[in-house]
Formats: structure tokens, C-alpha cells, sequence
């Protein structure tokens, strides 16, 4: 799969720098990794440069890329134009790569770093049946949530939880 993950990312890595950040990049190179690693990989199946456009596809779509208001913004035309691959591919790849990594739209696993702090979904958990910010709790109580796998991090936000 060495081969395979280095095509791909190759393409990513440009497509990112001309187009992106390197907050994308990470992400896409993880992906792939993540997709190299699954038995049987898809990636051995297809072209490349459609698998590359649609994990960064995938990606962009957890994080809003196709929305004028946020930075990065790119359309999916544009992103499917810089991998000279048709919007229904990179779209069609995108959703094969959602659903093998289990991508929803901000995932705190797929979401930019930027994006975590701002980002209410990433924080929100339930405790005794409510809905709750988990950076307004104890501090042990959110690392409790981080070995869980519940939220990213312990944040440093001060919300008055303490």
C-alpha cells in the first residue's frame, strides 16, 4: 500500500498548498493512512487521483468547505477541477470514504484544528440524559470525557466550570 499512499498524497499535499492549508493536508494524509490500514483497502481499486479528490471531497465536507462564509472556501467544482476528475466521481468517492472512516460533519476525529474550539457540536455530551457543553464541566469530568473518546481535548476555555 506504500506506493498507493504516496501517490495519494502527493496529489493531496498539491492541492492543498495551491488551494487549502495544511491543516487539510494532515488530515487528508491521515485518511489515507487510515484508509491504506482497512482490509480490503478500496484504494487498490480505481484512480488515484479520484481517490485523492475524494478524501479531500470527504474532508471538506466535514468541515464546511463548500460554504462561502467559512476559510478555506472552495466549490466542489473547483476541488474536482484541481484533481481533473468530474464532480459526481469526486462525490461518489467522497461518500465511500465517509462511510469507511465514519465521517460526520464535525467530527472532532476529522474536523480542522482551527474549527474544535469554536465548534458546540465537538464539546456537546449528555449527562444524565441532558444535553451539556462539556467545557462548562469539571475538569474531571472532561477528562473522564477524553478517555472516552467524547470529546478531543480538555479545554482551556474558562467557562466558569471549576
Amino acid at each position: 500500500m506504500r506506493p498507493v499512499f504516496d501517490r495519494i498524497v502527493s496529489l493531496t499535499d498539491r492541492v492543498c498548498s495551491e488551494h487549502l492549508n495544511e491543516q487539510y493536508a494532515e488530515l487528508a494524509r491521515k485518511a489515507t493512512v487510515a484508509l491504506c490500514r482497512k482490509r480490503p483497502s478500496h484504494l487498490v481499486k480505481g484512480d488515484i487521483n479520484s481517490w485523492a479528490c475524494g478524501i479531500i471531497y470527504a474532508i471538506g465536507f466535514v468541515n464546511f468547505l463548500y460554504d462561502r462564509s467559512r476559510e478555506p472556501y472552495l466549490s466542489a467544482e473547483q476541488l474536482c477541477d484541481a484533481f481533473d476528475v468530474s464532480k459526481s466521481t469526486g462525490y461518489s468517492k467522497s461518500k465511500v470514504v465517509r462511510d469507511a472512516l465514519k465521517m460526520t460533519q464535525w467530527n472532532h476525529k476529522w474536523c480542522l484544528p482551527s474549527f474544535i474550539e469554536d465548534n458546540p457540536l465537538v464539546w456537546m455530551i449528555e449527562v444524565d440524559g441532558l444535553p451539556v457543553d462539556a467545557r462548562w464541566l469539571p475538569r474531571e469530568i472532561q477528562e473522564a470525557a477524553v478517555r472516552k473518546g467524547l470529546i478531543p481535548y480538555v479545554s482551556t476555555r474558562d467557562k466558569g466550570g471549576d
